[in-house]
């Protein structure tokens, strides 16, 4: 095993974090417990004990909070020599959060290793700024800071890294819950922080394309879905403004950032749930999902697209994922990337995935997976025979 690049680390688990995910909440600030009434279930803890479980027996020395904030994610791991250094209020809250950051920095870890979205992050960056490094494991509904490792798999290896760290500043981005529940998008730079430099295993920041070329190639890949739509198949319509240009030609409404369903021409569901999905599957099983690709980051699955839950996915069946980004941000996108929560379905994308980047036009795009070989960028483009064929 490799020397840990990190030799003493602390831990801090945002229980609560991505709850609303599943829940169609787009968001968990605030909303906790009514995530909770939903019905939504922890998934932090867990993804934070799948992450460190590779470093038991490393050499590395862990600092956590106790309880759900990070001792049971480590015990859970398998990490049974820890110190606990600070024990946060019932439920905990982002002012514990930033306080046992502020213990890890005088007890003198390393770097920090949290669990959560980007609102994890700004309490993070709030409390530590640059003087320690600071690593993400993502959990969040949202995470479009480049402060994340591509799924808890990457974890290990950038910790485990040999010889000493090589660190780069990176973004933690400010994301506006409010209006991003009400479909709108703004976002904003919160800080600037330290973080391992580990090209194709942290992710990058979110990018925005507004340009007239991406409008005319939306509403280009709108009119070939419109047009290729088969009767009597639900087709499931993910967040984002091309997805929105499929419903623009059907003459529908569509909710930007949430999940909603189209049969025959009709929108028979908007900003769905886990559960709305699943029983719509239950009276339509023929279904497709559409989904875009998040700019530079390069995710088809796994960041905002929580609703889509490895249930609902394989019910659908991932042979039956259409992929659709416009061509400027595809060029900004060398990699794209699936983080389900479910290893056996993220093996099922495949190592390509064709993306429709225009009417009856495609490309043919890699999917990089955690311990496989490093796969070239891919721009091979190709035309398409597909209409009212699915």
């Amino acid at each position: 095993m490799n020397v840990p690049a990190f030799r003493k680390i602390g831990v801090v688990v945002n229980p609560v974090a991505g709850l609303g995910g599943r829940v169609g909440l787009k968001g968990t600030d605030g909303l906790a417990a009514r995530a909770l009434a939903l019905g939504a279930e922890p998934l932090a803890p867990r993804r934070a004990a799948q992450a460190i479980g590779p470093l038991s027996g490393s050499g590395v020395e862990f600092v956590t909070a106790s309880g759900f904030m990070g001792e049971f994610s480590l015990r859970e791991a398998g990490i049974l020599d820890l110190y606990c250094l600070y024990e946060p209020d019932d439920p905990s809250s982002a002012d514990d959060t930033r306080a046992v950051c502020r213990a890890f920095l005088a007890a003198g870890a390393d770097l920090i290793l949290f669990c959560g979205g980007d609102g994890t992050a700004r309490d993070v960056a709030d409390a530590v700024g640059t003087a320690i490094p600071i690593l993400g494991i993502p959990a969040g509904v949202k995470m479009y800071s480049s402060v994340f490792a591509l799924d808890p798999g990457a974890v290990s290896r950038i910790i485990l890294t040999e010889g000493p760290p090589h660190l780069t500043d990176a973004e933690v981005i400010d994301v506006n819950e409010e209006a991003y529940r009400g479909g709108e998008f703004q976002t904003e730079l919160h800080a600037v922080v330290r973080t391992p430099s580990a090209p194709g295993l942290v992710q990058a920041a979110k990018q925005v394309f507004e340009e007239a070329d991406e409008e005319r190639a939306r509403n280009a890949i709108g009119a070939f879905i419109a047009d290729a739509m088969r009767p009597n198949v639900l087709y499931v319509l993910g967040p984002g403004t091309t997805t929105a240009a499929i419903t623009d030609k059907l003459g529908l409404g569509k909710t930007l950032l949430g999940f909603d369903a189209v049969l025959d021409g009709r929108l028979i569901g908007t900003d769905l749930t886990e559960s709305d999905l699943l029983a719509l599957l239950d009276h339509h099983p023929e279904a497709r999902l559409v989904l875009s690709v998040i700019g530079a980051q390069g995710f088809i699955l796994g960041r905002g697209t929580q609703v889509c839950s490895p249930e609902v996915l394989s019910r659908i069946g991932i042979d039956r994922l259409i992929m659709i980004a416009t061509p400027g941000k595809l060029a900004r996108t060398p990699l794209l990337h699936v983080d389900t929560g479910d290893s056996v379905l993220d093996r099922a994308v495949g190592k390509f995935v064709r993306v429709i980047t225009g009417y009856g036009t495609a490309q043919r795009k890699p999917v990089g997976l955690i311990g496989d070989d490093p796969i070239e960028p891919c721009h091979e483009e190709s035309r398409l025979a597909w209409k009212k064929e699915g």
